[in-house]
């Protein structure tokens, strides 16, 4: 499909205004690690400058031998084997040497192309760049797959007017960029403050004040929720219909993970092993590697869901009267109950918790009525959280 290009520009090849200059395989017996003149290798190419604080070196004699292959302050680098769109600039004030594989483009003349604005085209092909790689075990670019590509060319003052725009623009775009990256970090820490505000008692001190409640009461996992370990069902026994398997796989981090390839087994097994049948609600939790990425993998089975059956690696706590699924929910989710798990990992390649251990781990539960108001509160947190992580 033809581009549309604004009055007066011209859509060439890339060839048609830039050169390319394929670098020298300097040998590596000439090579040295400090005095001398630096040897620019893709390796180098790293972000937008180029990074020469692990380079090695060759005999200055080699400027004068090697002329064709001196860098220059303001030259364009471009990786043309491995690791492919990679681009730099040259921003040093001594020269340095081209290794081969590392491009060096070149504006066929200055009264046409604006080096600046070459530089920001090429980072709009990246991608294409990466495509267009050849090559088994390592890809490689040839300069005539780069030359052949379609390029936008404004007249040249408008090139500089494009250049000064995006050189204001894109420094507050990678601003943004990297402070927005930091949000997901920042919210897993408030998530987690909220948490431990709530279950210590401090995010409901106001809404306690002047109420006549019994105090919290604290003991072991075990006194407030049975804990059941799930069984080994036999391959043999799954089927592609029937009530669903729940797995290690579908307990995520708070949340319940579909399963694409969902196994089932027949419906009579839910009267043959009524103590392993999971309902709507109920609380699962991860009982080999239970924590990854510092998180541990605990979920509610979701509401409207069919009765399931639960796979072995996986527990199923189903809580007392006194304590309500949600709240303790939120208890297994913070960062001491999380502590408490890694102490009793066994110290295998493949971490696994026993539901004794599970069991003896110690919290603290508030009257029911506190309960359901601190899940309403960290609710309502947590969904201000999620709107602005969306």
């Amino acid at each position: 499909m033809k581009r549309c290009y604004p009055k007066h520009w011209v859509e060439c090849k890339f060839g048609d205004v830039i050169q390319i200059k394929n670098g020298f395989a300097f040998k590596s017996k000439d090579f040295k690690k400090t005095n001398g003149i630096p040897i620019v290798k893709q390796t180098q190419l790293a972000g937008e400058k180029v990074d020469l604080s692990k380079c090695v070196y060759v005999d200055k004699s080699f400027l004068k031998s090697k002329s064709d292959f001196i860098l220059k302050k303001g030259d364009i680098l471009l990786g043309m084997s491995g690791s492919l769109g990679k681009f730099c600039i040259y921003d040093l004030d001594e020269p340095a040497l081209q290794n081969q594989r590392v491009g060096k483009i070149e504006p066929i003349s200055i009264n046409y192309l604006d080096k600046r604005y070459c530089w920001h085209f090429l980072n709009t092909i990246e991608t294409l760049l990466k495509e267009k790689g050849k090559g088994l075990g390592v890809s490689n670019i040839s300069p005539s797959d780069i030359e052949d590509l379609p390029f936008p060319l404004p007249p040249l003052n408008e090139q500089k007017r494009i250049t000064e725009k995006l050189d204001a623009i894109l420094p507050k775009v990678k601003s943004a960029k990297a402070r927005l990256e930091k949000i997901p970090v920042i919210l897993k820490k408030f998530r987690q403050s909220v948490l431990a505000a709530a279950c210590s008692g401090r995010l409901t001190e106001d809404w306690r004040e002047g109420k006549d409640l019994p105090e919290p009461q604290r003991g072991s996992l075990s006194m407030f929720s049975d804990i059941i370990s799930g069984y080994a069902f036999k391959s043999t026994d799954f089927r592609k219909q029937g009530v669903p398997v729940i797995k290690i796989s579908n307990v995520q981090y708070g949340k319940y993970e579909e399963d694409t390839n969902q196994e089932y087994l027949p419906e009579s097994f839910l009267k043959r092993y009524p103590n392993f049948v999971v309902r709507s609600g109920d609380i699962l939790i991860a009982l080999t590697r239970p924590i990854t990425n510092d998180t541990l993998k605990v979920c509610l089975y979701p509401e409207g869901r069919q009765n399931a059956l639960l796979n072995q690696r996986v527990a199923l706590l189903k809580t007392k009267d006194s304590v309500s699924r949600s709240y303790l929910l939120l208890v297994l989710q913070t960062y001491e109950f999380k502590e408490n798990i890694k102490k009793n990992l066994s110290e295998t390649l493949q971490p696994n918790l026993s539901p004794k251990d599970l069991g003896f781990i110690e919290i603290e539960i508030p009257p029911l009525e506190e309960q359901h108001e601190i899940v309403r509160r960290v609710e309502k947190l947590f969904a201000l959280a999620d709107s602005i992580e969306e």
